[in-house]
């Protein structure tokens, strides 16, 4: 990580520790505090490891989280293992014939962090990085279900018209374990690219139409390489044996390994990056489940954020779950509630100000007023209401809009799919990478704010 990030990262933290000391942990109660347990998604964990921090130096409360994958946390969860989990989907996911059964304990979902899934690469010409990367979706997914093999394969040359791409074979990354991170992606192939993802799943064996997976299957012989965990998949992906791989990580891995990511072609035609404010300008075209009596409310329904047609949206845009107890059953008892409900009014609010520093964007005010109620479930949470006015959340407004999103900037000129093509470069490498003369277009700035034309 950048020097400039670290030395923002701790301002902000010292901030935040202080609000957590005067709203949420009075320091005299801090030996009161349940050393509490959970398992999950990899996706968020660089969110969450930051959170933990927080609280734990601010008032001795110990917050343990095993990054496991989604999978593994929801059985964790299940089985009475770990308190809490961390997912990007809920229970009831069905595959290979065997059904992702809900846990017989009390639990209920809250929305906790939202980001990108970004696709990080390594690739080079005449020996230097690339930085500004373009990809459609469809360009993806052929990448993914091995229909695309080199990166000088003219679909991706279309793409990426202001660069002279290598003869080098693609080299697709991608998770070994049960993963909401590849639950998500092929969720959006299912839905975007339905044709190519059903006839990859037909040669990988599987049942189609093949729909979401949390575990991402191979084709024998194929040029995939499966690794463990976020970690794995982007520490491979960073090796300097391992030019011309590319894998799907939360965009934060992106940030912290100091690598680029591509640019993803949204339905109007531009090519954009996972920022936070992207993803925020795309999560307002969310379903959320707003049935206080389903099994499922808070969850997402993310077809229209797929499809949405304002420019400054980052397409693979979602949300992650935090997976609650609602009963005192053991091994959780009132106390390890206290503890839980603390921290999560904490990360709720003052923690989401970190969160674009991070590599993700901020719950927006609807969520975070949700989350609450979904606390108030808790047994041995904090009693009483949450005052949404403490909340210092950078998506939040006074007219109850995303300031996030109304403030996000427009794409540039040049991210325009056509003849163009930025130098920018993105994530964790913003050195710019030079581009052919007579593909910079000489757009550059996009203007901020207002609606999407």
């Amino acid at each position: 990580m950048r020097p400039a990030t670290v030395s923002r990262l701790a301002l902000a933290a010292a901030s935040l520790l202080c609000a957590l000391l005067a709203f949420h942990a009075p320091a005299a109660q801090a030996a009161s505090f349940t050393k509490i347990s959970g398992a999950g998604s990899t996706w968020s964990s660089n969110a969450l490891d930051q959170w933990r921090r927080n609280v734990a130096s601010n008032s001795g409360m110990t917050v343990n989280y095993a990054a496991l994958g989604s999978s593994v946390g929801r059985e964790q969860f299940k089985n009475g293992t770990a308190d809490f989990a961390v997912s990007e989907i809920p229970y009831g996911l069905t595959e290979a014939g065997a059904t992702d059964a809900p846990p017989k304990r009390g639990y209920a979902y809250m929305p906790i962090v939202a980001g990108g899934t970004a696709f990080m690469y390594n690739l080079k010409i005449g020996g230097k990085k690339v930085t500004n990367l373009r990809l459609s979706g469809e360009v993806v997914t052929k990448i993914f279900t091995g229909k695309i093999t080199m990166w000088n394969h003219p679909e991706i040359r279309a793409d990426n018209p202001g660069l002279n791409l290598p003869a080098a074979r693609v080299i697709p990354v991608v998770r070994s374990d049960g993963s909401g991170t590849t639950a998500q992606l092929t969720t959006w192939m299912s839905k975007q690219h339905p044709a190519l993802w059903n006839d990859y799943c037909g040669r990988a064996g599987r049942s189609t139409p093949c729909g979401m997976t949390s575990y991402f299957p191979v084709v024998p012989g194929s040029s995939h390489i499966a690794k463990s965990g976020s970690l794995g998949v982007s520490g491979f992906t960073k090796q300097g044996h391992a030019e011309g791989a590319i894998t799907y990580v939360e965009y934060s891995y992106a940030i912290t390994t100091g690598f680029p990511v591509a640019k993803m072609l949204n339905a109007s035609g531009y090519y954009v990056e996972p920022t936070a404010s992207s993803v925020a300008v795309a999560l307002l075209k969310a379903r959320i489940n707003e049935d206080k009596n389903s099994p499922n409310y808070l969850t997402q329904i993310l077809d229209n954020v797929y499809r949405s047609a304002d420019r400054r949206t980052y397409t693979l845009s979602s949300y992650s779950y935090m997976i609650i107890p609602t009963k005192a059953e053991q091994p959780f008892t009132t106390a390890k509630g206290k503890t839980l409900g603390t921290f999560a009014n904490y990360f709720l609010c003052d923690g989401q100000q970190q969160a674009e520093e991070l590599g993700y964007s901020p719950l927006p005010r609807n969520l975070v007023q949700a989350g609450f109620t979904q606390v108030r479930k808790i047994p041995g949470a904090p009693a009483g209401s949450t005052d949404i006015a403490k909340c210092r959340n950078p998506t939040f407004s006074a007219d109850g809009s995303n300031t996030l999103a109304n403030n996000a900037p427009y794409p540039k000129a040049c991210d325009k799919r056509g003849p163009t093509q930025c130098a920018d470069g993105t994530a964790g490498a913003k050195e710019k990478t030079p581009v052919k003369p007579g593909a910079t277009g000489g757009g550059s700035g996009g203007g901020t704010g207002g609606a999407s034309t």
